[in-house]
């Protein structure tokens, strides 16, 4: 598709869903502004499939951990973001839907890329304290593996921990624990 084909004027959740597909690059819309950005590259894709799993398997029934799903920040203009980890209500996963609404939406993750870091450290650090998102953590691959925790108190992110090997951390009230180098490595969880 060419830039010609895009649409020209503010994005609509319903111009959004109508966008086709592009496998090649993630995509977004920012205040009904479309922005794209490279995919992932693999050790980011390690990541955000491990974390995910490692997340679910300490969470009650009731809570997913799930890798890249459309997350509504806002409604008009349209604010959709693809955190690459988002933690929300199993039924609202299970339901299929296409995105979530980020009242539903209990943790996002994102991991640092060359691509996206000023994003991730800024604007959504932001956007997701503005939407409710009660935790917000920013994983960096840059060895050794580290992690920064925001909780949202007040209406704003207040820097809760940073984190390199061990982390142990709550999300919605329930405690989890897993080794950052296991995100690289899964023998460092043993």
């Amino acid at each position: 598709m060419s830039v010609l084909e895009w649409p020209h004027h503010l994005l609509t959740l319903d111009d959004w869903a109508d966008l086709p597909a592009h496998p090649e690059v993630r995509v977004e819309v920012v205040e009904g502004v479309l922005s794209v950005s490279p995919r992932p590259m693999s050790l980011h894709q390690l990541i955000i499939s491990r974390l995910p799993y490692l997340l679910t398997m300490q969470l009650p029934p009731e809570l997913v951990a799930v890798g890249e799903f459309e997350t509504v920040l806002a409604d008009v203009p349209p604010t959709v973001r693809v955190p690459d980890v988002v933690v929300a209500p199993s039924d609202l996963i299970e339901a299929n839907i296409p995105r979530i609404g980020a009242g539903d939406v209990s943790l996002v993750v994102e991991v640092l890329s060359p691509a996206t870091k000023d994003v991730d450290q800024g604007a959504k650090l932001f956007e997701y304290a503005d939407a409710g998102i009660g935790d917000y953590w920013i994983v960096d691959v840059d060895p050794p593996v580290s992690m920064i925790a925001y909780r949202l108190i007040d209406g704003d992110y207040e820097n809760f921990g940073e984190y390199s090997g061990a982390v142990e951390l709550e999300i919605a009230g329930v405690p989890v624990k897993f080794d950052l180098n296991s995100l690289i490595d899964p023998r460092a969880q043993r």
